[in-house]
């Protein structure tokens, strides 16, 4: 085994895929003994070496560390995210930990860092390109953040922390995909199942077979709170029971491990030398200051509350009550919809049949607006049956990447959608992109289309503007490389991708009847983006309101967080005083299952989905009022923004495509909130 662990050598494959057909379990801990062990000999040597620090014995020395603990971790957290068994979630738990000892090595080494604060004193002496001062300065600061200034007795102590918070944070995850998959309704009949359209109920009989319960009919959970099904389920108990299962999962079991990664946070925040978590995270972020972030959400919540108010006066009218419950306000939103704007969700749906859309929409937009091409590469082995690759050629037809699609839900995967790197692109190390995108559609019968809801066909979208940012990359060093840029920046350009799902030309181009072929009438495309608009209250109140509680936690200071038991209180006490306390509009994330920030990188960051629809907002307006095509706008877009990665400052890329800083009315305008 030690001589044929495919992680050992770079994959001789096209591109450089990781050569799944012969990746085994047993090959993942050898991997990461001999990559760490592997990496800390390349970095003891970097800071052993006789020579004076230079950028190319240093800096590029440190960038090219690495290879084998690269291509294990990306292919081993791949995995854990979705396809995992308890083998895999057993290595996880053993190897988090050491991986954040690793980390701590490798950014406390106070050999290495001496040398790079040499470089980083003398930086305006070296002869370096733009290129090449980001990387130093990157590398410098993350030491400097990671606490290489600390003494000794302060770094034991901060590695101790950081090895915590990496086996708690594995411990918030596995117990939400436990918790969620416990939580999914079994349902004995189809009848109980009255208003869901027939594929979806297609769909939860074969996943009840697939999980055993033949007969049945079993709807899992989603990541967020609302559960798609409640826009359609005509019986108010069932939709009081899934709103119920939603809002409850991981409560028991996370609200604890929550509170101890909040105090953990905060300690190592203060030996840092910051008054909170939050602080530590945005004073590197493109927000800037804690005050900066305050601004933003502080100035959103009473026009979102506001106008999430009408909408909530509206759905009592139709629904004949005083007031509309949490589970019931997609129901009823739906009856509206229809009665107000002529929009049926269950309508729609025939005219979004999944390969419709990624061909002819997503696929067909990338080409519409930055020239490029896709080619099904079935002879390339992915990680997953479900999972499929396919090539992809710039305009001339050269090569550009590969890309791989897995869309649909299964039990050994993890919920929500994300994008990652299988390959980072590298002009340094000679490495073209392979980058992957996952969704959770449920998988129907075989042989039946995959029809999509609406807010499904624009996370696909979404989803792949993350794709479009890897598979752009065109930097010289790894570390700068594709969507590695601040967590506040990083969804501004799959937000802005999120437009060509209904821009006139996209859309007439997809939304074709799975059945007959025949277009979406031409007036659905009008009255669905009105028809968006209602609604535009409650989305930006759940998600508000998501974004506060993440906040609130992280902006504890050390010796501040509450109880094991008492986060339920702390979230309580939290939405109340951001005025958020909406009991119709539950936060998009509760705290027992928020994994952005308590099992992913999120943490004091979920505010930068609401940060980058700025920038997002502002590009939109920039890309249908400058004047241009759409293809010479995506051309400023790709070269000045999308393929720059973080190897110039993200806010100054967004300058050099709209020509100044960003604006907030566009936003405002979007969701109806700039009256």
């Amino acid at each position: 085994m030690t001589t044929s662990n495919p992680f050992f050598e770079p994959s001789e494959l096209p591109y450089g895929i990781p050569p799944f057909a012969r990746i085994r379990t047993e090959h993942f801990r050898p991997a990461f003994a001999r990559g760490m062990a592997e990496q800390l000999d390349e970095v003891a040597a970097i800071g052993a070496c006789a020579e004076p620090a230079t950028f190319e014995n240093t800096v590029e020395a440190l960038e090219r560390s690495g290879a084998v603990l690269g291509r294990v971790c990306r292919v081993f957290f791949n995995k854990v995210a979705t396809d995992t068994d308890e083998e895999i979630q057993a290595i996880e738990v053993e190897i988090a930990p050491r991986l954040a000892a690793h980390d701590d090595a490798l950014l406390l080494d106070s050999a290495l860092f001496a040398r790079l604060d040499a470089l980083f004193e003398r930086r305006a002496q070296l002869g370096c390109d733009a290129e090449q001062l980001r990387l130093l300065e990157r590398h410098h600061t993350s030491r400097v953040r990671a606490g290489a200034r600390l003494a000794p007795e302060q770094q034991r102590r901060l590695r101790e922390l950081n090895a915590a918070i990496a086996a708690r944070s594995t411990e918030f995850g596995q117990n939400l995909r436990a918790a969620t998959a416990a939580a999914a309704l079994v349902l004995d009949s189809a009848e109980e199942l009255a208003g869901l359209p027939a594929d979806q109920v297609a769909a939860a009989a074969a996943n009840a077979r697939a999980l055993g319960h033949e007969g049945k009919f079993v709807l899992n959970l989603k990541n967020f709170s609302q559960q798609t099904e409640l826009a359609a389920l005509d019986d108010p108990a069932l939709r009081a029971r899934l709103l119920a299962a939603s809002l409850g999962r991981g409560a028991d079991t996370n609200g604890p491990v929550a509170v101890a990664l909040a105090a953990l946070r905060a300690e190592r925040a203060a030996l840092l030398g910051y008054p909170s978590h939050a602080a530590w995270e945005v004073a590197d972020r493109t927000a800037g200051t804690t005050d900066a972030v305050e601004d933003l959400l502080g100035r959103l919540v009473a026009p979102a509350t506001a106008n999430a108010a009408r909408e909530g006066a509206a759905l009592a009218e139709a629904a004949g009550v005083p007031e509309v419950g949490a589970a019931d306000w997609q129901y009823y939103s739906e009856r509206v919809r229809k009665e107000r704007f002529a929009v049926d969700a269950s309508v729609l749906r025939p005219y979004l049949e999944l390969e419709a859309v990624l061909h002819d929409g997503v696929f067909h937009a990338a080409g519409l607006v930055y020239g490029i091409t896709f080619t099904a590469r079935p002879d390339l082995v992915s990680y997953h049956p479900d999972a499929r690759v396919w090539e992809v050629h710039d305009t001339d037809g050269s090569p550009l990447g590969l890309y791989i699609g897995d869309f649909h839900a299964r039990e050994s995967k993890r919920g929500g959608a994300w994008m990652d790197a299988l390959v980072p692109q590298s002009r340094l190390l000679g490495d073209k992109p392979v980058v992957v995108n996952n969704l959770n559609v449920a998988k129907p019968p075989a042989g039946e289309p995959v029809l999509l809801t609406w807010s499904e066909v624009n996370t696909l979208f979404h989803e792949f503007g993350h794709a479009l940012h890897g598979l752009f990359s065109d930097v010289r060093y790894p570390l700068l490389s594709g969507a590695r840029v601040p967590r506040d920046f990083v969804e501004f350009p799959s937000q802005v991708n999120e437009v060509w799902a209904d821009w006139p030309e996209v859309l007439a181009h997809y939304a074709r009847h799975h059945v007959t072929g025949e277009p979406m009438p031409p007036e659905l495309p009008a009255r669905l983006r009105e028809a968006e608009t209602f609604g535009a209250g409650f989305r930006m109140v759940e998600h508000q309101a998501a974004a506060v509680l993440d906040w609130a936690w992280h902006s504890l200071a050390d010796g501040e967080a509450p109880d094991a038991d008492g986060a339920a209180a702390f979230e309580a006490a939290a939405l109340e005083r951001y005025g958020l306390a909406v009991a119709a509009i539950p936060p998009r994330y509760r705290t027992g299952y928020f994994s952005h920030v308590f099992a992913g990188g999120y943490a004091a960051g979920y505010y930068g989905y609401r940060w980058a629809e700025v920038l997002d907002a502002d590009t939109v307006r920039w890309f249908r009022e400058n004047g241009r095509t759409i293809r010479e706008s995506g051309e400023i877009f790709r070269r000045e923004l999308l393929s720059r990665g973080n190897s110039v400052d993200p806010l100054d890329a967004f300058r050099a495509v709209v020509g100044r800083d960003p604006d907030l009315a566009p936003l405002l305008a979007r969701h109806g909130l700039d009256g």
